[in-house]
């Protein structure tokens, strides 16, 4: 045995390792096992109460299904039909009245008027029950407004601001959205707010962690 080889075996002893001795190739070193992620988190790893941004998405999800459901979805089109039929009826009330067909005329614009009574009725009924259901789960000074057209998110958020002013709060939070579900992904509800608080002076900002939300001061 040549002293490289009486070395590589002292070594060996010691350590417990084979050497790969001359002419020999090198099997590489064995690593040790990696330890074993936990497939679940241990006890208190997570917080007992869901974060904001937890609810916010939980409330968002919930208000959005809102918007499919059979009975919302279902009145709203009745009031596009009705609003139809009076947009057809007053048309020919016109045409009507060129001709100077008068009582025929005024029977289409009556006709007319029927239908846009039905439709507003059908549509606060649909907009009253899409309301309670998205701010069953608000937080106190909070208005959802999800599922609303315009006319209607304003006439809540101005009923609600007298509101909140007489129980002496000093802001309200308008949960407007950002548009995203809106014709062409542009957001109507929201501008028209920040119009109808400058008009009334109220100082209005977006809130800088939820472009979706309006912050109106009342005081």
């Amino acid at each position: 045995m040549g002293l490289l080889d009486f070395l590589y075996s002292i070594v060996k002893a010691i350590c417990g390792q084979s050497f790969p001795t001359e002419g020999e190739k090198p099997t590489g070193v064995q690593r040790p096992p990696r330890p074993q992620e936990p497939l679940s988190p241990l006890p208190g790893a997570w917080p007992s109460k869901p974060s904001a941004q937890h609810d916010h998405i939980r409330y968002q999800d919930q208000n959005q299904s809102n918007q499919h459901n059979e009975r919302y979805t279902s009145l709203r089109a009745k009031a596009n039909q009705e609003g139809d039929a009076m947009a057809k009826c007053f048309q020919e009330s016109h045409e009507a009245y060129a001709r100077r067909e008068g009582a025929r005329a005024k029977e289409l614009s009556e006709k007319g008027k029927q239908h846009e009574r039905t439709m507003e009725a059908l549509n606060a009924e649909a907009s009253a029950w899409i309301f309670r259901e998205n701010n069953s789960d608000s937080k106190p000074g909070e208005l959802d407004l999800h599922g609303l057209y315009v006319k209607e998110a304003i006439s809540y958020s101005d009923k609600a601001i007298k509101e909140a002013r007489q129980q002496g709060d000093s802001q309200i939070r308008l949960i407007v959205g950002k548009g995203l579900h809106s014709n062409g992904n542009v957001a109507k509800i929201k501008p028209a707010l920040e119009d109808f608080m400058r008009q009334h002076n109220l100082p209005v900002e977006v809130d800088p962690q939820n472009a979706g939300v309006l912050i109106v001061q009342l005081a």
